[in-house]
């Protein structure tokens, strides 16, 4: 041990494994959640929505152009759907903690809902808004809890050279 540094012991196993399959649980329940609210058929409002790829576009419109109620519920909606990757990532994938791993996962997942929403749901379109503020949701729950829970499931190991 360096001097003056200390250092935590490390996580039991079973602690840790447990960690693993309670996030690995709420990763599957969050995708189920994700999956319901994002990719559920709106045929409603199919003539309603459009596709945006303008950031801040549909951002503006909603704070312009609606009640502050659905504003909130919109935004924060999406905000909070981004949530559970900033808390599950770095429990899950080790290697993926880190603000700039966490935001290139989130983005790139949630791109990937944003466009199969787009092409294959009825009254659902492509929006980067969306993929805007889940990243911004992730980012907050990596900043919030993901960091410290990833570091004390996963804690860094000492390198030979460190030792």
């Amino acid at each position: 041990m360096a001097a003056g540094r200390w250092r935590r012991p490390p996580v039991h196993p079973a602690v840790r494994a447990l960690a693993m399959v309670v996030a690995f649980v709420g990763t599957v329940l969050f995708g189920a959640v994700l999956a319901r609210l994002t990719l559920e058929p709106s045929a409603a409002s199919a003539a309603l929505v459009h596709s945006n790829v303008r950031p801040g576009h549909s951002i503006s419109a909603y704070l312009d152009g609606t009640s502050t109620i659905e504003a909130v519920r919109q935004l924060g909606g999406n905000v909070l759907m981004g949530v559970p990757f900033g808390v599950l990532l770095p429990v899950l994938l080790p290697p993926a903690r880190g603000l700039l791993r966490v935001a290139v996962v989130t983005v790139a997942l949630m791109t990937l809902v944003e466009l199969t929403q787009g092409a294959l749901v009825t009254g659902r379109v492509f929006d980067i808004d969306d993929v805007i503020l889940n990243t911004a949701g992730a980012l907050l729950g990596y900043l919030f809890v993901g960091l410290r829970l990833g570091r004390a499931v996963h804690p860094r190991r000492r390198h030979w050279w460190h030792r």
